[in-house]
């Protein structure tokens, strides 16, 4: 008998309750280091993926200068007071965990519009089902360029689900959120410019377990759980970071990298990205049609393109002017022969933008 509990201390349990909850504690935090690197694998995968679109759109997009930032899932959600269109992509091979890509309403429903042969101007109303069809194929298109871009980087093949779009309203009371729980998560944005018709930003979510799998990969493991308070928000631009290298520090400093810690520490330079493929495209001509003459194309058709028959091909590489060339025939295979390059300094200026 003397192993049972007294009424009194029954009471005490009942009346004691659970310990009350941190409201304000600290998102777990990504160290310095890994959120570089996290901006550099965006900057490299997202350059792949507008190269995609620009070809979809027939529009030159530039999706760059990623910012990268740790909050909770609340917080985000917090920031949202109108519907978003949002992209969920799942890695199925070599990477897991879920990514979403969040892209405001109007901004969706002009690159719709522009895969379907409009101007993308005067838009009203919330997207219909052909629009985030259209979206959802664009997106196809873009990340399995991004998931090709990070093959290459990772040393593995990354294959992606399907995209499934959705227009969400994160202050609903039906909304529910497609990460589990509080989980801190890391938010990537990217600038994103279409044409002179979109200049908005794209923003990437992910749980922070999967962006620490792939800046493990980047940095050999070591790198990235490497202690150290990370900074809120940390820019990863044109300025702010090199290819292959993180960026030195601002005031000088000795040979320490970006923060703190010897430069031997630095894992990778420039042949990080020695192996990367480029696309490199020759143009003869554009000329633009309405889907209703596309469809009424066959055999001896014939496109009128914006070029005389003497003007010089365009050679660009992943949609970026370098060179103009003539064409020419070598064993009964075209080639290009290059009559005008670029310097070294406009090619690095136009493969950043």
């Amino acid at each position: 008998m003397d192993s049972f509990l007294s009424q009194e201390e029954i009471d005490a349990l009942l009346n004691q309750g659970p310990a009350p909850a941190q409201p304000n504690a600290e998102p777990e935090q990504l160290p310095p280091q890994a959120a570089d690197a996290l901006g550099e694998i965006g900057n490299m995968a997202m350059g792949s993926a507008a190269t995609a679109l620009s070809q979809i759109l027939g529009q030159r997009v530039v999706i760059t200068t990623p910012k990268v930032r740790t909050c909770t899932q609340s917080e985000l959600y917090a920031s949202f007071q109108v519907p978003y269109v949002v992209v969920q992509v799942n890695f199925t091979h070599g990477l897991t965990g879920i990514n979403l890509f969040i892209l405001e309403t109007h901004d969706a429903m002009v690159i719709a519009d522009l895969m379907m042969g409009g101007s993308g101007k005067d838009l009203e109303g919330p997207p219909n089902e052909i629009q985030l069809s259209a979206i959802g194929e664009a997106m196809n298109q873009m990340m399995g360029s991004a998931a090709t871009a990070m093959s290459t980087i990772f040393n593995r093949a990354v294959k992606i689900s399907p995209p499934e779009v959705q227009l969400v309203d994160f202050q609903s009371p039906d909304f529910t959120s497609p990460l589990n729980g509080e989980e801190a998560i890391v938010v990537v944005a990217f600038d994103l410019e279409v044409g002179s018709i979109i200049k908005s930003k794209l923003m990437q979510v992910m749980p922070i377990r999967v962006a620490r799998e792939q800046t493990d990969l980047l940095l050999g493991g070591s790198q990235a759980q490497a202690s150290g308070a990370a900074s809120p928000e940390v820019a990863v631009g044109e300025e702010a970071i090199t290819v292959g290298n993180l960026p030195e520090p601002a005031n000088g400093g000795n040979s320490a990298g970006a923060h703190g810690g010897p430069q031997a520490a630095t894992p990778k330079n420039l042949d990080l990205i020695l192996d990367v493929p480029l696309k490199v495209s020759v143009v003869l001509g554009k000329s633009q049609r309405p889907i209703r003459d596309v469809l009424n194309l066959g055999p001896g058709s014939i496109l009128e393109l914006d070029k005389q028959a003497d003007d010089p091909v365009q050679v660009l590489v992943n949609g970026t002017l370098i060179a103009e060339g003539e064409v020419v025939v070598i064993n009964e295979n075209f080639g290009v022969r290059l009559t005008s390059i670029l310097s070294r300094e406009e090619r690095l200026c136009n493969l950043r933008r």
